[in-house]
């Protein structure tokens, strides 16, 4: 899907996107390292295992594209931390050059469209900037048809916002 004004493109990601992804992981667990407790390892990389979004029918990668240039990406499963949701927004990232140019909810819109069924999008603690931007981005899509949730438990520390789009969104337009 392209979006003519921002030149944004989602796409699923391909086994020859891996190490693109990969490498974009490690920038996303670095901008996140201030608040995500982890540490590098032997090789000098935070690490993310990937495999499963390549294997498992449950699981996908997508990748954020502008104009052609790897941007950010997207990853979902089904590890919900309600029992009556289905999908769950594991990471989202979009590189800080695309950044407040409307790539990210390009691809969130484009996302959510291609993807259908209940959703969780989180946000850990002190992400103060995703958490706004995902409120508005869910409310926007959802017609503000969303609910917000704070857990502290072992399901999820932070937000989650809640919202099924199940049916297709409806396109209005006027008649002639």
């Amino acid at each position: 899907m392209l979006n003519q004004t921002t030149g944004c493109v989602l796409r699923r990601a391909s086994s020859c996107d891996r190490v693109p992804l990969a490498r974009m992981l490690e920038l996303y667990q670095h901008d996140l390292s201030d608040i995500w407790d982890q540490d590098l390892n032997a090789h000098g990389e935070y690490g993310y295992a990937l495999d499963k979004y390549f294997q498992q029918a449950a699981c996908s990668a997508w990748l954020i594209l502008v104009n052609g240039n790897y941007a950010g990406f997207a990853l979902v499963n089904d590890s919900v931390s309600l029992p009556e949701n289905q999908l769950w927004l594991a990471q989202f990232f979009v590189l800080k050059k695309y950044r407040k140019q409307g790539t990210g909810r390009c691809a969130a819109l484009a996302l959510f469209d291609q993807l259908r069924g209940r959703w969780e999008v989180g946000q850990m603690p002190g992400n103060d900037v995703a958490t706004r931007f995902w409120r508005g981005v869910i409310a926007d899509y959802s017609g503000g048809q969303f609910v917000e949730h704070h857990l502290d438990d072992e399901r999820w520390h932070g937000y989650l916002q809640c919202f099924d789009n199940t049916a297709p969104v409806a396109v209005t337009g006027g008649v002639g």
